[in-house]
Formats: structure tokens, C-alpha cells, sequence
């Protein structure tokens, strides 16, 4: 195991989070991007938040979708995530909420957010995210890159190119703000999501929090919006225990 990638994950003074670029062979990443459906057959997030294409039925693709996005649930492969990230006694998501895969074409989005800090049934904690990009020359200037605001939303973001064949891991707790900024180019960038959870947090206390949106520093007027939302949202759930709106973003075996 790399000294490296631990080295970067556990980096101080921003988000945990690494990278590791030319994962699979080549043809592999290429077959995979191949097998991508189309946009319209995939499901439309589109609101103030984010704009973008989603899909967890994975029994409904290509099966060389569902074998890749499995693959990263491996036990094998979940032990070495251990190693790198020092996040022990993870566990993978076959239910895949809000995991499987996501497709973003011109003008898709997602605002800066935090995820929602538990699983489903809020059982677990969410403690890992990865992302696996297959889009072959996917230009940086193109958008759809993963932003990481490392000291908060008043601070510059850090940018990671969502380059072709590239995993990023990255931590989920209560100050992991994340966001992909927008494509500007044709094209489609394409992704492969996993969550992993724990029954501890990765940090050193107990909390509790439903994903989270905001709005970038320019949209002053969508931060509010965004804040009132989650504000309404999270105390709906700390009151009865229920979303306002269930989640459909589950895979149904």
C-alpha cells in the first residue's frame, strides 16, 4: 500500500481525501464509459440544488455497470480502503443510497452541500465517499469537476479534475462540503458512486444532519433559499423521525 495515499488522505487543514489515477486498464475504463445509458434513461435530479442524471436500478443497464459499481463493495477492496484511510470497520452500501451512477452533460450542476451525515434508516454513519470517473478526455476547463471547500464556504474551494479512469476518495462527516461545478461543454461526464458507513462517525463525536445545501458565494439570494430548506428539513426529521419526501434513490433487488 502506497505511503503516499495515506500520506494525502490524512493531510490536515482540509477535506481527507485522495486520488488514485489509472485504476483500471484502459480498456476496461473504456468499456464502461461505452455502457453508460443515455441521459434520458436515467433519472432527473433538477432543482435549485443540482441538475443532473442518476440512476441505483442497476439491474436495469448494462450488467458491466452494476459488476463495476459492486466491485468497489468487495471485501477485498474495502480493506484496502481501510488501509489507506485508516477508516476502520467500514461497510458498503448494496442498497446503494445515493450511490450508483450519475451522468452530467451542459449546464448540470450541484450546488456546495453536505451529505446527509446517516444511512436510510439512520443506523449508520456516513463516513466515505468514491467517486470512479470514465469519461476518456474529460478537459478540466469542461466543468463537472469535484470541489472541495475545505475551510468553509467564505474560503476558496480546492478543485479535482473529474479526469478519466480517476478514483477519489474522500471523507463524509459534519464539515465535508463538496460540490461539482458546471459543465460547460458537450459531452458527458460519467461516474461511478459508492458510500461506505460505519456505526461510528469519522470524527470524534456523535451528530446528526440531513444533506445540506448552499448556495456558491455569488448566489447570495439561493443561499438563503437553500438554508431555509435544510433548516425546515432537519427539523422535521429531529421532531418525527420521517422525511418530508422519501428517498427513491435506493436499489430494489
Amino acid at each position: 500500500m502506497s505511503d503516499q495515499l495515506k500520506n494525502d488522505f490524512a493531510q490536515t487543514g482540509r477535506i481527507n481525501s485522495c486520488i488514485i489515477d489509472d485504476l483500471l486498464p484502459e480498456e476496461i475504463a473504456q468499456q464502461i464509459y461505452d455502457a453508460f445509458p443515455s441521459p434520458e434513461e436515467m433519472a432527473i435530479h433538477k432543482s435549485l440544488r443540482e441538475n443532473k442524471r442518476i440512476a441505483a436500478q442497476m439491474d436495469l443497464y448494462n450488467p458491466l455497470l452494476e459488476e463495476i459499481v459492486f466491485a468497489f463493495q468487495d471485501e477485498r477492496v474495502v480493506k484496502i480502503v481501510e488501509q489507506i484511510t485508516g477508516i476502520k470497520e467500514m461497510v458498503p452500501d448494496e442498497n446503494l443510497y445515493a450511490g450508483g451512477i450519475s451522468l452530467m452533460a451542459h449546464g448540470n450542476f450541484l450546488n456546495p452541500h453536505l451529505d446527509n451525515s446517516h444511512d436510510n434508516d439512520r443506523e449508520n454513519y456516513r463516513v466515505l465517499n468514491l467517486l470512479y470517473y470514465v469519461t476518456p478526455d474529460w478537459d478540466i476547463n469542461s466543468g463537472g469537476n469535484l470541489e472541495l471547500w475545505d475551510n468553509g464556504m467564505n474560503k476558496p474551494q480546492r478543485t479535482i479534475h473529474s479526469k478519466y479512469n480517476r478514483l477519489v476518495l474522500m471523507i463524509t462527516n459534519k464539515s465535508s462540503i463538496h460540490s461539482v461545478n458546471k459543465v460547460t461543454s458537450q459531452g458527458k461526464r460519467c461516474c461511478i458512486s459508492n458510500y461506505y458507513f460505519s456505526k461510528t462517525p469519522a470524527e470524534s463525536t456523535n451528530y446528526f444532519h440531513v444533506t445540506s445545501f448552499y448556495g456558491r458565494p455569488e448566489e447570495n439570494v439561493k443561499n438563503v433559499i437553500l438554508r431555509a430548506d435544510a433548516f425546515l428539513r432537519q427539523t422535521v426529521r429531529q421532531i418525527t423521525g420521517k422525511r418530508i419526501v422519501d428517498t427513491k434513490h435506493i436499489y430494489k433487488k
